[in-house]
């Protein structure tokens, strides 16, 4: 037989190690599972061209354009970047702390999001090659208790060994095929979610500056010397002033 027939032979319930081969089998479909579920979740959060997209953020927030700033990130809400970006954008009139815990609030929600499942292949990696070299010694265990039964000749022992031991090392190369593959694509799949994190990192950053700077910007109105008589009084909340003279509302403001 070759060796794919021989492979394939080894999940027959009459090989020894059968058991751990279909172990291995169904620990490899759920590490592909998860496999294309990281990388399609990834590949929408990531988004395209996020370097222009963070460019026109910051020029409506320059301009005070904040509005068009939210539906920039609600037409890219699936992309990790938006969703951050829009947590900034909502508070932007509340002042630097609430704008900061926002971003912040929204990046420990969506980073563990990025994360999920992916160590599950690291995991798979190993327990695969132990699964794998378990299937191997059971089946080595097997082949020596079978030609150590009387009546069999030498020439026939030395045959039926090199059978099972061949047979046996079917599972250590299922395990380590399933364990090579699960760890390969670990990496880079903790790769691109890295990147992305960073991306969120830098980008998040300079949103939030943008957005603190603007908060504090300085704003001038002019009151004449003619409308002085008694005094002024100055009522502030949140992001509205309200200016009185002589006890009458002479200008309302709204930062």
């Amino acid at each position: 037989m070759d060796f794919s027939t021989k492979l394939f032979h080894a999940f027959n319930p009459s090989s020894d190690a059968y058991l751990f081969m279909w172990t291995l089998l169904i620990t490899g479909v759920f590490a592909l599972s998860i496999i294309i579920e990281r990388f399609f979740y990834l590949q929408r959060r990531k988004g395209d061209k996020s370097e222009s997209f963070i460019r026109n953020i910051l020029d409506c927030i320059e301009k005070d354009d904040l509005g068009t700033a939210i539906a920039a990130c609600e037409k890219n809400y699936r992309t990790a970047l938006a969703r951050v970006v829009k947590a900034g954008l909502d508070e932007a009139t509340l002042g630097a702390d609430n704008i900061r815990n926002a971003i912040d609030e929204s990046m420990l929600k969506i980073v563990p999001q990025l994360e999920k499942r992916t160590g599950y292949l690291a995991v798979i990696g190993n327990v695969s090659t132990l699964l794998g070299l378990l299937g191997t010694v059971y089946g080595l265990i097997m082949s020596f208790a079978a030609v150590g039964r009387p009546g069999i000749d030498a020439a026939q022992k030395s045959e039926l060994l090199a059978s099972g031991i061949a047979t046996a090392m079917n599972s250590t190369f299922c395990g380590l095929s399933v364990a090579v593959t699960s760890i390969v694509i670990y990496a880079l799949l903790k790769s691109k979610t890295q990147r992305i994190i960073d991306e969120l990192d830098e980008y998040s950053l300079r949103v939030s500056n943008a957005l603190i700077e603007r908060s504090f910007k300085t704003h001038k109105f002019h009151i004449s010397a003619a409308q002085l008589k008694e005094g002024v009084g100055v009522h502030v909340t949140h992001n509205n002033v309200k200016i009185f003279i002589d006890n009458k509302l002479a200008k309302e403001i709204t930062l």
